[in-house]
């Protein structure tokens, strides 16, 4: 293993955080991101971040809120808009 750098771990911290990164690569960007406190904040900022959008993923919106949205998706729908095609100068 060797220390990638703080260019490199940061370009790839999206990837790491999503264990989409080769596995040398990982442990390149693991290596450097316990050596480096600029590039460790930033691998804890980007934890606390993918939990929270994986934890909002997973709530559902409240059923009143699911049925005013969908009907008005239907609404809309429901419109047809004919759109011409105008050259503007």
């Amino acid at each position: 293993m060797t220390d990638c750098g703080c260019e490199k771990a940061k370009a790839e911290l999206e990837e790491y955080l999503h264990n989409e990164l080769r596995h040398e690569d990982a442990a390149d960007v693991r290596e450097h991101m316990e050596h480096c406190v600029d590039c460790s904040g930033e691998l804890k900022v980007g934890l606390v971040l993918t939990e929270a959008v994986q934890r909002a993923c997973r709530e559902n919106a409240p059923e009143e809120l699911r049925s005013v949205v969908l009907t008005r998706i239907r609404e809309i729908q429901s419109h047809t808009i004919v759109v011409t095609n105008t050259e503007v100068r």
